[in-house]
């Protein structure tokens, strides 16, 4: 494949020719590209269940088509079932639900050799009339959200019906789909598709060894800390083999451990000041060197927020998502929020120590979490924890070496995934036409 930009042809209006910027050699001296409206390619499908046996699905945003039993547990179609929606090989399900990467809703491929179904109240479904375009090349013209971008223009802010985006079906079939001319656009179809699902099956793999880095850590932190009721940890490294037992607490008696507070805001003094101020947005098992605000001197003595030292670790008690129980290190000296509790460092406990600690504990911490209401995380809780850390600095200064290099070699794997996402990102905008283009 070559990335020097095809030249650029007009057509007899002075409008350029549609063509992509990334091209295979052996179509660049082909014809330019076109749109095709989807009704004229693809045909509604409203075939319902019936008496038919088939396997009910759900949707899951950016990953595609599931089954109800893999998602929930549990099938839920109920008495609705057989006015489900018939899926077959190849048949695209357009859910009418706004996520937050995919806000006009997002269109998944079904690529099952069973017989499928999906909710009628929430999908319409679609399949292409003949052989192109290709499925898997227009499956990912609608990862890219070219759908989204089209209908957008066509939703009232707020429409919706019964839970699901009011779009009319005759908008959807109206979407312009950009796709090769001439006699090889099947093959130069089948080639891009080929070639982004090489990228996804990296983008798999990486993620893959990704994960079993992440099991072998949680593993390993298993055998390198006591367990609950236990005064040894399960492995322990030679030359502490013989070391005295471990010290066993609660987190609240060994440590010091309080919670910060919030300026009032209504009052400007308090503000853009020197002092860092930290809320759990950045307790993310991370070392924290950096702020996003900051309060003044007059903030801190006006308020419940504290100056936390260097080695502080912090626990979110609250916050929305995956974000309760979450851990961090004050690698700085700074004030934090109600939301953060602070675990004060202790001269003989390495500070690295009690934070790869307790971040290897956040399911654990979030098990803890109130029952009802928002399940928060509270001081008394937290003070209840038990914790174990060996009297020796050096055992402690050898466990938080071995985690340190295992999680930079998890964050150099993350950072590779997060690489291949962006190469495929880039490279769907390189092969296919862009949306205004495709518009126009």
């Amino acid at each position: 494949m070559s990335n020097k930009p095809p030249a650029v042809t007009m057509k007899p209006d002075g409008k350029p020719v549609l063509t992509p910027k990334l091209r295979f050699p052996e179509f660049r001296d082909g014809p330019g590209w076109t749109t095709e409206t989807l009704g004229s390619v693809a045909s509604l499908s409203t075939e319902k269940v019936g008496d038919k046996n088939c396997i009910p699905m759900s949707i899951t945003s950016g990953v595609g088509l599931v089954s109800q039993l893999e998602k929930f547990g549990r099938i839920i179609a109920g008495t609705s079932y057989k006015n489900y929606l018939l899926l077959k090989k190849n048949d695209f399900a357009y859910n009418k639900s706004a996520t937050k990467e995919y806000p006009e809703g997002f269109i998944a491929l079904y690529l099952g050799d069973e017989l499928a179904a999906v909710p009628n109240s929430i999908f319409t479904c679609f399949r292409i009339k003949g052989s192109s375009p290709a499925p898997k090349y227009l499956n990912y013209l609608f990862l890219g959200n070219l759908h989204g971008q089209w209908l957008r223009k066509f939703i009232e802010v707020g429409a919706r019906a019964h839970g699901s985006l009011s779009i009319d079906d005759d908008d959807l079939l109206a979407l312009p789909v950009p796709l090769p001319k001439g006699e090889s656009s099947l093959v130069e179809q089948q080639e891009i598709a080929e070639c982004l699902s090489s990228v996804d099956e990296l983008i798999a793999a990486q993620a893959r060894k990704l994960d079993a880095l992440k099991t072998y850590k949680k593993g390993l932190m298993g055998q390198l800390f006591p367990r609950e009721g236990e005064t040894l940890p399960r492995l322990r490294f030679p030359e502490f083999q013989d070391a005295p037992e471990w010290i066993n607490d609660s987190l609240g008696t060994i440590f010091e451990t309080t919670s910060g507070g919030t300026p009032s805001r209504s009052i400007k003094e308090y503000w853009n000041g020197v002092i860092p101020w930290i809320t759990t947005s950045l307790v993310n098992f991370r070392v924290i060197t950096e702020a996003e605000e900051f309060i003044s001197e007059e903030g801190l003595n006006n308020s419940s927020a504290k100056l936390f030292p260097k080695g502080t670790t912090l626990i979110a008690m609250y916050g929305q998502g995956k974000t309760r129980g979450q851990v961090a290190l004050l690698g700085i000296e700074a004030a934090t929020n109600q939301a953060c509790a602070a675990i004060l460092p202790r001269k003989e406990i390495d500070s690295h120590f009690v934070f790869l600690n307790l971040a290897g504990r956040y399911e654990e911490l979030r098990e803890l979490s109130n029952s009802g209401g928002q399940e928060n995380l509270s001081q008394g809780l937290i003070k209840g924890m038990p914790f174990s850390y060996p009297l020796d600095a050096a055992e402690q200064r050898k466990i938080t070496t071995c985690l340190s290099s295992l999680n930079e070699l998890i964050a150099a794997q993350s950072d590779k995934l997060e690489a291949l996402k962006t190469h495929k990102k880039g490279l769907m905008q390189q092969l296919f036409p862009y949306p205004e283009e495709v518009e126009a």
